[in-house]
């Protein structure tokens, strides 16, 4: 015989009527045991949460506030000298592939180290007063942010 949805007809079971004396097999006590919060009135509502709470008191708290603006990851002129030839252009993308910064979704800075010999077109880089001195003595050029200009 095939099961058909259309044939199944009513499957409701009736509910057990507890309370209704001792004859009735669930008299007494009527399924709730002997004392207890679960055997009070209202007992059970309070104890659903009872296993998700040890979860919940064991996640770590969140504390303070993230900031506002993240701080940016910083690079030396030192490093520029070091891994980037003459006349090369230094932005977010070139300084990762060198592996001098670690991600492109933060701010980059650079820094006054030693002073610089090379030519750089620095772009997308928030820049020191005293570097792009540096840059421009050099025969370089900065171009894009500038000191505390925030990242959109």
């Amino acid at each position: 015989m095939t099961l058909i949805l259309n044939k199944l007809g009513l499957q409701k079971k009736a509910r057990k009527r507890r309370g209704r004396g001792n004859a009735s097999g669930h008299g007494t006590f009527s399924g709730h045991g002997s004392k207890g919060q679960r055997a009070r009135s209202g007992g059970s509502k309070g104890l659903k949460m009872k296993g998700f709470r040890r979860t919940l008191m064991s996640m770590p708290k969140f504390k303070g506030m993230l900031p506002r603006f993240p701080k940016a990851q910083l690079v030396t002129t030192e490093l520029l000298e070091k891994h980037f030839n003459d006349g090369a252009t230094v932005n977010p993308a070139a300084l990762l592939e060198k592996k001098l910064i670690d991600s492109l979704d933060l701010p980059v800075k650079i820094l006054a180290g030693k002073p610089i010999s090379k030519k750089f077109t620095v772009t997308d880089c928030r820049v020191s007063k005293a570097v792009a001195d540096m840059i421009v003595k050099a025969g370089g050029e900065v171009a894009g942010k500038k000191e505390n200009e925030p990242k959109k």
